[in-house]
Formats: C-alpha cells, structure tokens, sequence
C-alpha cells in the first residue's frame, strides 16, 4: 500500500478519497486553485499545494503542476477523482513518465474508451450490444445517415459526456439546425465537434454497470439505475435498478466484464448501456453507450448495496494488489438513492446559482459526500453541487422514504438549490413505483419544478423568526398586563406583506396576516392545537422556516422604496457565465426574440435573446467577458 497520495481534484470528491486514505493510514496531499485556499479537501488533507489561479484551466487542469507538486511533497501516486485530468491519457501517461502512480486505468484504456465511435466498434468487437447507428470517421452526408437509421435520432458528440453536443432531433427538417448546435456545443465543451449518429430508443432506461480490474480480470459489482435526468444529466440514482432479472443483470454484468477485459482495464470504471424498457426489462434490450474510465458520482449507491469501499479497491490495486473479491463474493443487500444537491434555479431552467452557505444543516440519518461547510461560497468557476445525499434501506420502498426524510431535513440558507425538486421526485407517482426512464423529468417538468408556495401558517412562522422571538427565554417581552406587538414587512418574489405579531403569553404570539391569523405556540412549535415540525432560521436580511420545504422571505426596511419590476429594456444575466459571443452593438435595431448574445455556463451554451422590439442603447460586456447573475448584459433605448 502507498504511504502517501496526491489527490488531483477537489470538492466532495476529494474529500470522499481523503476519508479513506485516513482509514488505510495513508497520507492525503491536496492541491487547490487561489479561490479553493480555504476549502474544506485543503483543511482534510495532511498537506497541500497551491495550484494558483482561479478557473480550471488555470489550476485542477495544469497537469505538469501537479506532478510537480507530487514529486516535491513525496507522493508515490495520484488518484484523480472524476472530471478535470481523471480521462485524460496525456496526464497518466506523464503521471508514469515522472515516476508515479497514476490511480485508475491505463492510457491505452482511456484513449480506446475516450471517443463514442471508437469504443463503439471495440465493443461490437468483444460481442458487447451497441445502440443501432452510424459511428464512423467521416463526418459528411450525416443527414443522409439520419435518413437511413430512421428518426427520430440522437446525435452525440464522439468526446462528449453530460449532454454536451447532444440532440434529439424528430424529423429531416431539424436535422441541419440541430448538427450544426451539436458540433458548436462540442467543439466548446471538448475541443472536437465529430459527432456520431444513433437510433433513439423511446422509451430508455439509463442502466450502468460498475465494473472493477486488475489489468488481467475484471469483476461486475451490479448495476445502477440512472434514468432520472434533466438536460442529460443525472439527478437521482438508485440501485440496484428496478424491474431487473436476474437473467438480465447477469447479461449486463457479464456483458460489462467483457467490455473492460478487452481493455486490460484496471481500476474503477462503469460501463454504461441504454436499456428500451417499451417491453419491460429484457435481456435482449440493452445497447453499449460508453464506459466512463473512471469513479463515478454516483458510486456510493453500489458501496451501499455491496458493503464495498470502491476508492479502497483503487488504492490496493492500484499499489499491485490483487483483485479483492471474486465475482461470486458479491451480492447485493437492499436498496440504496442518491440525491444530488446543487446550488441551482430550478424554475429558470436549472441555472447554476452562487452564494454564501449562511446556513447549512444536512440530515443525520443519511451518508452526505459534501466538500464545503457552513460559511463556504458557492463559486461561479467550478460545478455547483452541494452534497451527495445517500441512504440505503432493506427494500425499494423504505430507502426511498428514508430519501424523502433526508432531503427534508436537510437545510441551506444563502444559495439557491433543487431541494424542492428533489423532494417533488421522491413523492412522483411513476417514480414510486420504478416506473422510470430517462424521459419522465421533460414529460412532468411542470410539475416538479413548481416552487412550493407557503401557506400563511409557515408565513406566520417567518415572521416570528424575522423578529427573533423564537430565540427569546419563556418570560422575555411578555407582561401580563399588556401584551407587546410588532409588526414585521417580508417579501417573497413580488408579494410584500406586512403580518402583525402579538405576544399572548410566555413564548406564544397571535400572528394576523392579510388573509389569516394564528395563534402559535413554540416549545414545540404549535399552529393551534396542531403541532408542527417545522425549525426556524433568520439573519438581518432574510427570516426562513424549514417545513418539509424550506420557506425563505426577505425583511423590507419600511423606509425602502420598492421600485418597479425590471423593464424589458434591460438583459441581465440569468446565471454566472462566461460571454462567448455577441451578435449587436450600440445602434443595431432589433426584434422580439433576436439573438442578443451567447453566454455559456457549465460548458452549456444559452442563447440570450430580445424582450422586445427596439434599438440597442447600450452593451456592457464583450466576447470572453466573465459575468455574475443579475449584470447588466444588454440595454435597449427606452420607449418613447
């Protein structure tokens, strides 16, 4: 086993590796960008190198630093966690050349792996199904290709994950319009805009497998369901899948097995395949769609169910151990989620979001992957997740009460996230019963990303927080000749109420709202005679009550003018991102909807358009311009 590792990577992630290597007793090295100085991998680490800068370019991706940083702290090896360096096979095969260890497959793996079509006809090779297509080098005449497989079709980026440079395109009229976004997106995203074409399944169900190797064998550690996606990637998932046979997950595993044997795979790594669930799952309906050579996100459902530490297995094969179990060693026991929680505007489309963490409580019965604590910044230069929110439970339905639970106690103040998604997931009809593909979050977006509005209890609740007279001792401001009343002004979105608290008694208040009035309790929080589980959270500038959702309200100083909304003179911008192009200047005219500019967030590029008809007054930003939500992009002369 090494006595020390460089982890190349940071956030939850990171913190996830340097969890294990405390309990191998082997010594963790962080490395960390100027804005990661302080961030919770850097503190768990037993040392760490400054990367400098700020972006990924400019620290987690500069490889030479890295191993430089390895070499000088004595690292024997370094394990590269996901995204960033962790695919790249320049990077492992500069990790050998320095006389290290790179944690995870080879070069060659990675490279025979790293582009769709490549991989594709390996796998068709090794006897492994592959998704009905057209994946070859030449990159003319691919509407013609479209023609001959039959819509509708998918085309994908060949260096693609995420969803980045994909379509879904219904008939030959979209075709052109819709190749022509894919190939810009990934030439963006991976600096290579070759796509490939396939046959798109109706009805898919994203099944992976988790396979691990030594170079020479390889086992299959079952399957993950990964059906439940937004814009291509994942939200929440589960395994072992629902629905599977036994004859099926015997199929897929083996299936996977071959697919890494013909690789010589070592490491982690997950083979993913598109299942056509129309019929039910059946053995003869899952298709290759790439194997990811590396750990995934998800992994911790697969250590749950095996009662398998996956970055353990990393570090021992990897120090030239053998494989740690057979394949007739494992088995799985009862069901485990995973809940990703990102700082993200589900209603805006699934902006990422920024902010401080005023506020950060997670749910004790749970497992949380997390890299940041309470006080930390969301940053605008790297992924927006918060946490990893795991359980595990004897059955399908009990882990997915318990995933409820969790997401429901789980409180943040200061950010914006998907919490309220989350949970509306968990309680979906068709998702109760695994009833899942990877269609089901488009076709019920409405419902899911439907904020939940407070009801004038929890709006009570705010305002006895906003006062700070939940935090008051059972006698203070309480005289039994004259009760005290104040009355507080909150803000929710465009609604300003002002809501009158009166104190009743020791700890007890009648709250009169514009359209009701209750008395409550605290000690426990009572609502009438009805108990409440709810907690209470506020500061000088917001008042929040978590109550199964989390209920936010900004205090108005009454001395405030409140302004009107926004005009559509103005283009603000909807999320952190950097501006990649702009198509006006000062004097253009413009119509309703005309493209204004480009601004890619997430390496997903979002196309800014014209509230209205009009002349461009000013523009505030150019071409490579990094922004923050809310700046003013884009102004057009006002109306006369």
């Amino acid at each position: 086993m090494f006595d020390k590792i460089l982890i190349a990577n940071r956030g939850e992630i990171a913190c996830r590796v340097i969890d294990t290597c405390r309990r191998l007793g082997v010594r963790s090295v962080a490395v960390h960008s100027d804005v990661d100085a302080a961030a919770r991998h850097v503190e768990m680490a037993d040392q760490a190198v400054s990367l400098g800068g700020a972006t990924p370019a400019e620290s987690y991706l500069r490889g030479d630093a890295i191993i430089e940083a390895a070499k000088a702290t004595g690292a024997q090896a370094i394990h590269p966690g996901y995204g960033f360096l962790s695919e790249n096979p320049d990077f492992v095969e500069a990790v050998a050349q320095a006389g290290l260890v790179f944690i995870g497959p080879s070069a060659e793996a990675i490279r025979a792996m790293g582009l769709k079509d490549a991989a594709k006809a390996l796998m068709e090779k090794a006897g492994v199904p592959v998704v009905p297509g057209y994946h070859g080098a030449a990159q003319e005449g691919l509407a013609e290709r479209a023609d001959e497989i039959g819509y509708p079709v998918l085309i994908k980026a060949v260096a693609g994950g995420g969803g980045k440079g994909m379509r879904k395109v219904e008939d030959a009229a979209a075709f052109e319009a819709a190749l022509r976004d894919a190939k810009s997106e990934a030439k963006a995203a991976f600096g290579n805009d070759a796509v490939l074409i396939e046959k798109f399944v109706e009805k898919p169900r994203h099944i992976e497998v988790q396979v691990f190797g030594d170079g020479e064998d390889a086992v299959y550690l079952f399957e993950r369901d990964c059906s439940l996606q937004r814009r291509h990637q994942k939200v929440i998932e589960e395994a072992p899948a629902p629905g599977m046979t036994e004859e099926m997950r015997q199929a897929m595993g083996e299936a996977a097995v071959r697919a890494a044997k013909a690789v010589n795979y070592a490491g982690a790594g997950t083979v993913e395949f598109i299942v056509d669930a129309s019929d039910g799952l059946r053995a003869d309906r899952f298709y290759f769609m790439e194997m990811n050579t590396r750990l995934q996100v998800e992994h911790p459902v697969t250590e749950e169910i095996t009662g398998v530490d996956l970055v353990a297995w990393q570090l021992q094969v990897a120090a030239g151990e053998p494989l740690p179990m057979a394949q007739a060693d494992l088995s799985i026991t009862g069901h485990a989620f995973e809940a990703r929680l990102y700082a993200e505007d589900v209603p805006a489309g699934f902006l990422p979001a920024t902010g401080c963490l005023d506020h950060l409580k997670f749910a004790e019965a749970a497992r949380v992957d997390t890299g940041v604590r309470q006080g930390d910044e969301i940053s605008p230069f790297y992924d927006p997740m918060i946490a990893k929110l795991t359980v595990h439970g004897p059955d399908r339905a009990t882990a997915l009460q318990r995933l409820e639970q969790a997401i429901c106690a789980t409180q943040i103040v200061g950010t914006t996230t998907n919490l309220a998604f989350l949970r509306a997931l968990t309680r979906h009809e068709g998702f109760a019963k695994g009833d899942v593909d990877t269609g089901l979050i488009e076709r019920d977006g409405t419902a899911l990303t439907q904020m939940p509005q407070p009801c004038s209890k929890s709006r009570a609740l705010a305002a006895i927080a906003a006062l700070g007279l939940d935090k008051t001792s059972p006698d203070q401001g309480f005289a039994l000749w004259q009760p005290l009343t104040w009355q507080v002004q909150l803000r929710r979105g465009e609604t300003l109420e002002t809501i009158g608290v009166t104190v009743s008694g020791p700890r007890s208040f009648q709250v009169s709202l514009p359209d009701a009035t209750h008395h409550i309790s605290l000690d426990p929080i009572r609502i009438g005679g009805d108990k409440i589980a709810a907690e209470l959270w506020a500061d000088r500038a917001r008042a929040v009550v978590f109550w199964g959702n989390t209920y936010a309200f900004d205090l108005v100083d009454p001395l405030d003018q409140v302004g009107d909304a926004a005009s559509g003179d103005a283009t603000l911008a909807p999320m952190p991102g950097l501006v990649k192009a702009v198509f006006v200047e000062a004097g253009s005219k413009v119509e309703t909807g005309d493209p204004l500019l480009i601004l890619e967030a997430m390496k997903m590029e979002h196309r800014l358009t014209a509230n209205r008809a009009g002349t461009v007054a000013e523009i505030t930003i150019g071409e490579g311009a990094q922004v923050s939500s809310g700046d003013l992009l884009v102004r057009l002369e006002a109306e006369e």
